[in-house]
């Protein structure tokens, strides 16, 4: 199948990509990486009447330190998250997932902002942003706005982006004091969507109890999951097997898994569970500097 005719441009700034999202309103769509929207045009699942094809502007191509976050650009591919010291230093959990992102060739032109924006529940991205506490910048011709990421996934494939909107940057605050996290991803074969994702994230305080913890579920249901109820319940304890698999159950109850071909939904609560105690682990041993 053939995609619908559709109209195309190719700013060289960001401001003239806003200046053309802006006049072309619910018509215009962003093409950055292009690794979901492409295939959903060709399947005639989007009909977008323009693209806007914001791969010459370069002034969003960056990961970089700024305020107290890390900033990653629109254009950031996967493949620049995963090669990128200052990301690798700085977040456990965003350096545990890059490489999970399907396989080579959509980690070399993906973007993380375009996982972000997409809002697919079996994406890697989001999981891992609710479990870290990140936010949104959306740009548009009249201004710009921070969003929670909270407040920007909303529902199967849906964000909170106003039209004429983009995502320009996304924003993942630095570690204040010992931290760390992992993403653990169960998957058929190498690139394959996730049968079941799990983020954590974990801070601790001068003696040594959680200071902070993040908790995010893929796949396991319509939309990525974040546990708040375990990671409420982790704040002041101390950190360890008996808590994190308290979490992990807690996980397992909050989540809504499909019985498909992947598996029973049994089976998947199950593999939540798991990879919650085993996540959290990981961030325990990163924040007291065992790995």
């Amino acid at each position: 199948m053939y995609p619908s005719a559709f109209d195309y441009s190719a700013p060289g700034t960001l401001d003239e990509a806003l200046a053309g999202l802006a006049e072309f309103g619910d018509e215009g769509r962003v093409l950055a990486g292009g690794q979901s929207l492409i295939p959903m045009m060709k399947l005639r699942l989007a009909a977008p009447g323009h693209l806007v094809d914001i791969n010459g502007v370069s002034e969003l191509s960056y990961i970089r330190e700024s305020n107290g976050h890390l900033a990653v650009g629109a254009l950031a591919r996967h493949a620049d998250v995963a090669a990128s010291d200052l990301v690798s230093s700085t977040n456990g959990t965003m350096a545990s997932a890059a490489p999970w992102i399907s396989d080579p060739l959509v980690r070399n032109r993906g973007t993380l902002c375009g996982s972000v924006a997409h809002c697919d529940p079996e994406g890697d991205w989001n999981s891992v942003m609710l479990a870290v506490g990140a936010s949104v910048v959306a740009r548009s011709a009249s201004g710009e706005r921070v969003i929670p990421i909270t407040d920007f996934v909303v529902d199967f494939y849906t964000n909170s982006l106003e039209e004429g909107e983009m995502v320009t940057e996304v924003r993942i605050p630095k570690y204040s004091g010992p931290a760390g996290g992992a993403y653990l991803k169960l998957e058929r074969k190498i690139g394959d969507y996730a049968t079941v994702g799990v983020a954590t994230h974990l801070a601790l305080d001068g003696a040594g109890n959680v200071a902070e913890a993040g908790l995010a579920l893929t796949s396991v249901h319509p939309h990525n999951l974040k546990v708040t109820e375990a990671e409420s319940m982790m704040v002041g304890e101390t950190p360890g097997p008996d808590l994190f698999a308290e979490a992990g159950a807690i996980a397992a109850r909050s989540c809504d898994p499909d019985d498909n071909v992947r598996g029973p939904a049994e089976y998947k609560r199950a593999v939540v569970a798991e990879y919650t105690r085993r996540g959290f682990a990981q961030a325990l041993a990163q924040a007291r500097g065992e790995g």
